[in-house]
């Protein structure tokens, strides 16, 4: 209980730490976007104001009192470009480690991001006065920059940015207009930053709303990417949703399975006459087929070999009826090659073999590379058993066992006697289904 309790434990540690790994690129990813949105406004930003310069220089010498005062703000916005580029060279630098951008590396980033329209209404000031320049349009800058602080995906830092924003908003407001500061300006200004800070608090509470649902989807695609390495590709969407619902373990445990041997008779001899793309179509084509029958049965392909299988039912998830889905597979099977040679040059005759029994079923290989898999005597006579149909001319063969599982289900099928296989040392008895 204890090695269990302790396997357990590593196994989620290991899916806590693939979430989180996944989760940090996912917010390095927002990261980007809104780093690139905020190089995007600059530029627009600049070229803004040199169409302004161009098309109506008397603007320029009204608002900024010439061009010296445009080129400070020119300057500024080149020095917040550059800065922009190295955050986002940073971003992608930590995306390709794998690794999250420190905490506090973030907060001065946010305090210097925010505080660029706070060094821009200040110059302003300085060339229209503070009445003009904090009723023009540089104030409404603050307002992007909380905007995109939603891509943050962090409720505190969108909070952090409506905060700076607003503090700094009010206090360039108290100490460049303080002339003017009777009861309704300062109203004025407070009310204007309370609401600058309310966005940064919904702001935050999207990002972290976002955040959520990054995490829910993430935890879901990590938890099925599990359910696939742990199984192979040959795993039914129907049979991965319940095993996300009902869990999974990598540690072996016997059960009670019907064990599966499907193997194409003649396929090598008539693959030396065919190109082999030809073979991998005919191939692949057969195979859709019958995986697909396995689906609806709630059987699993744990392997391909070669050309045939070893199939599974009653694992990973325990199945009462196992022994009665996997001959009912079987009767498809038979069914559907029929139908499927029927059409084409080059028909294909199948052999099948199931026997029922326990088996050993677990996640089994090295630390780094893991497959789940059967092991068992069970496993080994449904080989054996599948291999008979050459000496019988048969294509469907099941064990005693199978047989007495079947019950009335299992009228049809008709005792071949004991028969020798090789490996054991007794005659067994073996049933064809037609």
């Amino acid at each position: 209980m204890v090695r269990f309790a302790s396997r357990k434990a590593r196994q989620h540690a290991a899916l806590s730490e693939d979430f989180e790994r996944e989760l940090t690129r996912e917010v390095l990813r927002t990261e980007l976007l809104r780093v690139r949105a905020l190089i995007m406004t600059g530029c627009v930003m600049m070229l803004f104001l040199t169409a302004i310069y161009l098309v109506d220089p008397a603007v320029v010498d009204r608002v900024w009192r010439g061009t010296g005062g445009l080129a400070e703000v020119y300057g500024l916005l080149v020095g917040f470009i550059l800065f922009e580029v190295w955050v986002h060279t940073q971003i992608r630098k930590n995306l390709k480690l794998d690794r999250d951008l420190p905490v506090v590396r973030r907060y001065i980033g946010a305090l210097i991001e925010t505080s660029m329209p706070t060094v821009i209404l200040i110059l302003q000031i300085r060339t229209m006065g503070a009445a003009q320049a904090l009723g023009f349009a540089v104030p409404l800058i603050y307002f992007i920059f909380v905007i995109l602080s939603t891509l943050r995906l962090d409720f505190y830092l969108s909070t952090f940015t409506g905060f700076v924003a607003a503090a700094q908003l009010f206090a360039v407001a108290s100490i460049y207009d303080s002339s003017s500061f009777g009861e309704p300006q300062t109203y004025f200004h407070a009310v204007r930053s309370t609401i600058i800070l309310i966005c940064g608090v919904l702001a935050g509470s999207v990002g972290a709303q976002l955040r959520r649902q990054f995490a829910a989807s993430i935890a879901a695609a990590t938890a099925r990417d599990r359910v696939t390495n742990l199984f192979g590709q040959h795993v039914s969407p129907q049979v991965v949703e319940r095993l996300m619902t009902t869990g999974t373990t990598a540690g072996g445990d016997v059960r009670r399975v019907a064990v599966m041997f499907v193997d194409f008779r003649g396929f090598t001899a008539g693959a030396q006459s065919r190109t082999p793309q030809e073979v991998v179509d005919r191939l692949d084509g057969a195979f859709a087929v019958l995986v697909d029958i396995l689906d609806r049965q709630g059987g699993i392909v744990n392997k391909f070999l070669g050309d045939g299988f070893l199939a599974l039912f009653g694992a990973p998830l325990e199945a009462s009826d196992a022994a009665h889905r996997a001959v009912a597979a079987g009767r498809e099977m038979l069914t559907a090659m029929d139908r499927i040679n029927a059409g084409t040059s080059w028909p294909l005759r199948i052999g099948i073999g199931i026997h029922f029994g326990e088996v050993v079923a677990g996640n089994i290989g090295s630390p780094r590379r893991k497959e789940y898999t059967v092991i068992g005597d069970t496993v080994n006579f449904a080989s054996r058993l599948e291999a008979l149909n050459k000496e019988f001319g048969s294509q469907l063969l099941i064990s005693a066992s199978v047989r007495e599982a079947l019950g009335d289900d299992g009228n049809d099928a008709v005792a071949l006697g004991e028969v020798e296989v090789r490996g054991y040392e007794r005659p067994v008895t073996v049933f064809q289904l037609g």
